[in-house]
């Protein structure tokens, strides 16, 4: 269950006094969801390229924030350029397929135009997918050729570590196309129906941050690919129903307790075309997590998880045999976390991490799996290995901490070493949010930062951290989109809850003008799921926030345990009882927010998407926290009802645990609402499936309870394009005024 950003994911109303004609300063619905971007000119996808000469970045165009360029900018001087510009390559963009429309909501890509590209290793080429076809830029002469002109998709392309080949899936098959020859050659041929080659499964996709189903070697010479069968996976039929009418689609959706698809991993030889299957083990029923070769090509490691999640075996792959043995196992009582930390370095040692410290930490392995030493160590988690300079020893990584002790709120890029255990060095500075990008030889990084008073900003830097160039300052000066507004930002206030022997983190945002001595109603924003990052940061907020404190509400928002990147007895707390630590902490959260004299106690609404939605009806039902209101979004309301990979993992499966299915099911807590509720769902979920909201609307009518519900026809897990976010965030605004808001009932005396 990959985050849905609850700023997509909410709502207004044209009835509400935000949405009638304002001020010039006051920040409205109709203008947050408009082009230009009030967030400014953000890059997205910033890499530097392999020879260090240029950094590639997708841009949104100004006239339409929801289709994204390719734009380019030398490391040293000049000015950034478009590389890529969509509409001229493709001006009628078209219908995508119905594979790259699950693909792309699998890797939560609601934009068009260039979503994605990608190097060689030597810089030359940049690949970019483009509306279902593949186009080629050229870094010598900055021309763009197109590959293909097909009805059929190509998905997941990509250009050949030396850059004479590129790569792509086509009907479930995978194709080499020469870019010397221009010949295209399909290493497989049978791939249809149930059987699909090279492409990550949904699971992978959906759970499992993979979201690639092959690799080439870094010699050319092999490429490493899965063959999917899902034939063994349950049918479960559903109406996906559109604004024109309803289609019935017999989705092969694996449930928890039901079966995978069968995932099988291939090495093809392109010198000889031989094909060899890579020996996994004899239990089928395992989950391919990660696949990586070494630098000189000659080894490939696979990362093998099992079933019940409590061990993850790292393989070591002979590519020409397909022989394997496993050098390395982690272990867990509860489960092991997959991660992308694992790095192999030229001499055949690797670094991967692992939580047996109680945190998430980096070691150094010899090439046969024997730990030779740690790298980091302390109260804190890495977050992940961001790069390694093996002629300097110097390894980078990213993580909430100062001191050697763990800091939620904020995140920096630290540098360790990779001789001797040290205590680690801030790389870039602290106050605020970073997340980095580092070059292969880890001697520069396009870092993107925010706080709450400033808007995203890219840019490149030495690895000391020293600001080579902007990318995009995005400086909130007077000719900011945002500037007109900016006088009205508030600035959040942080602070921290006890529960259960856990230190919770809070973030507080108050209404413009705000005064002490009143008293405001308050939405409380929940995702709470396991698996996801923060949810509390300083970085810069979400626009929508700013509506919610413009119609006068406090946006408060808690990071329960089993939320965010923490200690492993943070997250595991929740074992075997999803979303109950959750609820418990949200209700001590809410009864603390009652006793602050500024705040109404008896307007108090809880909002969420996803495992957000879920969490706001479990909240809504609980006593302890007594809330007035409730908006809960593509909520799972039964966890049998969801995929294996995410909800055994904090589970195991209904067979095993009856009890804890039947304690989180939201069905026997509606008797317990403690105030109003609006239901929301995409008529085209094929995440969370419909049927969740629909048990729930089913019951709350057999009940003759009312309730409030807004469907969205066509619209997957979640809610995309500007006019239905805009008709969102206007039923939102309505629900919350009407329930908690300026035209609810007044609190009695």
């Amino acid at each position: 269950m990959r985050t849905i950003l609850l700023a997509s994911t909410i709502l207004l109303s044209a009835g509400s006094a935000v949405a009638q004609e304002s001020p010039s300063n006051i920040l409205t619905p109709e203008r947050v969801f408009s082009s230009p971007s009030l967030n400014g000119p953000v890059a997205k996808g910033v890499s530097l390229s392999p020879d260090g000469q240029l950094v590639a970045f997708l841009r949104s165009r100004e006239d339409n924030v929801d289709v994204q360029d390719l734009w380019a900018a030398p490391t040293g001087e000049g000015e950034p350029y478009k590389l890529i510009d969509a509409r001229a390559l493709v001006p009628d963009a078209g219908e995508l397929s119905e594979a790259e429309k699950a693909r792309r909501e699998r890797m939560r890509i609601s934009a068009r135009g260039v979503v994605d590209y990608s190097w060689d290793q030597q810089g030359r080429y940049i690949l970019a997918p483009l509306e279902g076809d593949i186009f080629l830029a050229s870094r010598a002469d900055g021309k763009v050729r197109r590959l293909t002109e097909t009805a059929a998709d190509e998905i997941d392309a990509k250009v050949s570590p030396k850059g004479n080949y590129v790569s792509w899936v086509r009907d479930q098959n995978l194709v080499i196309y020469d870019l010397a020859t221009g010949q295209e050659t399909p290493i497989t041929d049978d791939g249809a129906g149930l059987i699909a080659w090279a492409t990550a499964e949904f699971i992978a996709q959906e759970e499992m941050d993979r979201d690639t189903g092959y690799w080439w070697s870094p010699d050319e010479r092999y490429i490493a690919l899965t063959r999917v069968d899902e034939s063994p996976v349950d049918i479960v039929p559903r109406f996906e129903i559109t604004g024109t009418g309803a289609t019935m689609v017999e989705q092969r959706y694996p449930r928890a307790g039901r079966p995978n698809a069968l995932v099988e991993l291939y090495v093809r030889d392109q010198q000889t075309g031989a094909r060899v299957k890579v020996d996994l083990g004899s239990n089928t029923d395992i989950y391919l997590a990660r696949v990586d070769w070494a630098d000189d090509g000659k080894t490939l490691y696979v990362q093998r998880q099992s079933r019940d999640q409590k061990t993850l075996d790292l393989l070591s792959v002979d590519p020409a045999t397909g022989a394997s043995r496993v050098i390395l196992s982690q272990k867990a009582q509860a489960w092991v976390d997959l991660n992308n930390d694992f790095h192999v370095l030229a001499d055949g040692r690797f670094i991967w991490s692992n939580e047996d410290s109680g945190w998430r930490h980096l070691y150094l392995y010899d090439r046969n799996g024997r730990q030779l030493r740690a790298i980091t160590r302390g109260d804190y988690p890495v977050k992940h290995l961001d790069g390694v300079n093996e002629q300097t020893g110097e390894v980078y990584f990213t993580a909430s901490m100062r001191d050697g002790k763990e800091l939620p709120i904020e995140q920096q890029m630290f540098r360790a070493s990779l001789n001797r255990t040290v205590d680690p060095v801030a790389v870039t500075p602290a106050g605020g949010w970073w997340n980095v990008s580092v070059n292969g030889p880890a001697t520069a990084y396009v870092g993107n930062y925010s706080d709450p008073k400033t808007p995203p900003q890219s840019a490149l830097y030495r690895i000391d951290g020293t600001r080579v160039r902007w990318i995009e300052e995005n400086r909130l000066d007077a000719d900011h989109a945002f500037a007109p507004y900016v006088s009205r930002l508030r600035t959040p206030e942080f602070g921290t809850i006890q529960s259960h022997g856990e230190t919770l983190v809070w973030r507080m945002t108050t209404p413009p003008d705000f005064d002490p001595s009143k008293k405001y109603p308050v939405v409380m924003q929940v995702y709470g799921g396991p698996g996801t990052g923060a949810g509390v940061q300083k970085s810069w907020q979400p626009l929508t926030n700013q509506l919610l404190t413009e119609a006068g509400y406090i946006v408060f928002r808690v990071d329960n345990r089993g939320e965010g990147d923490r200690s492993q007895a943070f997250e595991t707390s929740l074992y075997r009882r999803l979303g109950l630590p959750a609820v418990e902490d949200q209700a001590l959260a809410a009864k603390w927010l009652k006793t602050l004299p500024y705040v109404d106690p008896d307007h108090i609404a809880v909002m969420g998407w996803s495992f957000g939605g879920f969490l706001s009806l479990l909240t809504l039902t609980d006593k302890d926290a007594d809330l007035a209101a409730a908006l809960a979004g593509a909520a799972p309301t039964e966890w049998s009802l969801y995929d294996t990979h995410y909800t055994e993992r904090y589970m195991s499966t209904p067979q095993d645990n009856p009890d804890g299915y039947a304690a989180t099911d939201v069905l026997p807590r509606l008797d317990d609402l403690t105030g109003r509720l609006l239901i929301l769902h995409g008529m085209a979920d094929d995440n969370v499936i419909f049927g969740n909201a629909t048990r729930v609307i089913d019951a709350l009518q057999a009940k003759s309870t009312p309730f409030e519900m807004m469907l969205y026809p066509g619209q997957r897990h979640g809610v995309r394009g500007e006019p239905r976010q805009l008709q969102q965030w206007r039923t939102y605004l309505d629900f919350l005024d009407r329930t908690i808001g300026k035209r609810a009932e007044p609190a009695a005396d």
